[in-house]
């Protein structure tokens, strides 16, 4: 994709992402993404066929920055609970800064109908998969008890997406205020010591 075609796809992005986390998805129109980006309706067309694919684009988006800063900051520890004590950290404070993607991302596209609820649960699986993976490597390397790693993954996605959305929906807990209380119940489920757990806070 030549440069200029990937900065009026960001800028449309961008655009939509103002609008639909301050109008909704029902709310907002393509005229008015076409008009926030300064762009033309069939420069919008061209990269989006549709209002939808803006929308699953932006869930895209959101996926790929999170597995990103993941996989950078995963890829520099040298254990599984490190590892995966890393990537709670790494998530907790990508969905601060992004908030109004992870606005869209966990609560817009609920409702919205098959193809957006299959796009969000196809992202959810793929992070616990990722978590999953991690654990299994804290247990072989003995770093933590052996369990059904793929259970606790779905527990540790549900803890954390809970709490995003409450923060998401109300402002409370922030994700700066939950992240320590989340390391403390999530890692002692995995039969961490607090001791250890003090130490992972504090790195």
């Amino acid at each position: 994709m030549l440069e200029t075609e990937k900065t009026t796809r960001q800028r449309i992005l961008d655009a939509a992402v103002e609008r639909f986390a301050q109008n909704g998805y029902h709310n907002t129109s393509v005229a008015d993404i076409v008009s926030d980006s300064q762009t033309s309706k069939g420069a919008v067309y061209f990269h989006f066929p549709s209002k939808e694919e803006i929308f699953l684009g932006l869930v895209d988006e959101f996926a790929g920055i999170l597995e990103k800063r993941l996989k950078e900051a995963i890829d520099k520890e040298t254990s599984g609970v490190r590892r995966v004590n890393t990537a709670l950290r790494i998530c907790m404070e990508t969905f601060t800064s992004y908030q109004k993607l992870a606005k869209i991302f966990l609560i817009q596209a609920v409702g919205l109908g098959a193809a957006f609820e299959e796009k969000q649960r196809e992202i959810h699986l793929r992070f616990i998969r990722l978590i999953q993976r991690h654990l299994d490597e804290a247990v072989q390397e003995g770093d933590i008890l052996s369990i059904d790693t793929e259970i606790a993954a779905y527990a540790w996605m549900g803890a954390i997406n809970e709490v995003i959305i409450e923060w998401v929906h109300t402002g409370h807990p922030t994700p700066q205020r939950a992240l320590p209380g989340l390391q403390t119940v999530l890692l002692r489920s995995l039969g961490i010591s607090e001791e250890r757990i003090s130490q992972l806070e504090n790195l």
